[in-house]
């Protein structure tokens, strides 16, 4: 049997022991460091509930970081401000309002300053509206910035550099999405080009014959179309009674653009008098088309003008249901003015 040797001494100095024992520590301290930088990164940042942070041009990145913590977002300010520079993105962030998500990460909402995807709001303009509809929609839009309150409609278009005068018309009745502080000048720019596009792609597939010289008789027809009716089915039908009527050298007799013609002194009623007073958009009184359109019309009230159902219908009068009854003939229309309108059995 071998006999048990005494335990050998530590041959190290007190200064090793020291280092080793310190070494141990930063070790130690170092892995929960990455483990707290590395939670800081993949834990949910963004509670229950979606927060909504607005970055103002001029923002430094440490304003950001303060607003982002004022509105509760549970960011580790050292820790976020590392992981943008190591990303490189500390001045890359966008100005904007921001959606931010529930269960966002601190990296998943730099990415989202980054890209710049903000916040949209939508504006929605409804076909057969006029122009003046549409201003007060927008002046009374509080995400819009407003720069046109105190321009007439020729300003305006001036202000658009395009070359038309009368805006009527001329601009897309749609749904249009838009960050906060967009400007007015820049919603009205982007309906008009929408229309101009759609305008310069549908007017050469027209059908053959129609009395239109230019698009912008089409445009104006398109209108009247739009606010004679509602009904879907009945455009093609309305507009083939006004091409027939154009083609004949017969008036148009509109109504609605009588009532554009009043303007203001439109009251709810035509009168008789309305009916024969000279003005530049009396169907009655005029020939063929009003110098302008009297509304925004949509695609489809354009399609129809371009593309009108054949018939031989000339007149039509409205049933008090939203629909029209279609006349070839004006005894057959005096009849059904007589029993729709008049109530005359």
């Amino acid at each position: 049997m071998k006999p048990v040797l005494p335990d050998k001494p530590d041959s190290r100095s007190p200064i090793h022991k020291a280092i080793g024992f310190g070494l141990i520590v930063i070790s130690l301290f170092a892995g929960w460091l990455w483990m707290d930088y590395q939670s800081s990164i993949d834990d949910p940042v963004v509670s229950d509930e979606a927060v909504y942070l607005e970055i103002e041009k001029g923002d430094t990145f440490n304003s950001i970081v303060a607003r982002l913590q004022a509105k509760g977002v549970a960011i580790r300010p050292f820790w976020f401000k590392l992981l943008a520079y190591r990303q490189g993105v500390v001045n890359k962030l966008k100005a904007g309002e921001y959606e931010l998500p529930p269960g966002s990460t601190a990296g998943q909402l730099l990415q989202l300053f980054v890209a710049g995807k903000s916040r949209q709001y939508s504006i929605t303009i409804p076909e057969g509206w006029t122009f003046r509809q549409m201003l007060e929609l927008i002046a009374n839009d509080p995400q819009i910035t407003h720069t046109l309150d105190k321009l007439d409609s020729a300003a305006i278009m001036a202000e658009l550099a395009v070359p038309e005068k009368h805006p009527e018309g001329l601009f897309f009745p749609d749904t249009y999405f838009f960050e906060k502080n967009t400007s007015d000048l820049s919603l009205l720019r982007r309906a008009y080009d929408k229309m101009h596009n759609i305008i310069a792609e549908e007017w050469p597939k027209r059908d053959k014959g129609l009395p239109l010289e230019t698009p912008y008789q089409a445009l104006i027809l398109a209108s009247i179309v739009e606010k004679e009716t509602a009904d879907a089915s009945e455009r093609g039908l309305i507009a083939g009674v006004f091409i027939r009527r154009l083609q004949k050298g017969m008036l148009l007799q509109t109504d609605p653009t009588v009532i554009y013609g009043m303007g203001d002194g439109y009251q709810g009623n035509i009168r008789r008098k309305d009916l024969v007073a000279a003005t530049p958009y009396n169907t009655y009184v005029i020939k063929g088309l009003p110098p302008t359109p009297i509304c925004l019309p949509g695609l489809a009230a354009i399609r129809a003008v371009l593309h009108p159902q054949p018939g031989s219908s000339l007149y039509f009068v409205a049933r008090g249901d939203g629909r029209h009854v279609f006349s070839t003939t004006l005894s057959e229309h005096n009849r059904a003015v007589d029993r729709f309108q008049r109530k005359k059995p």
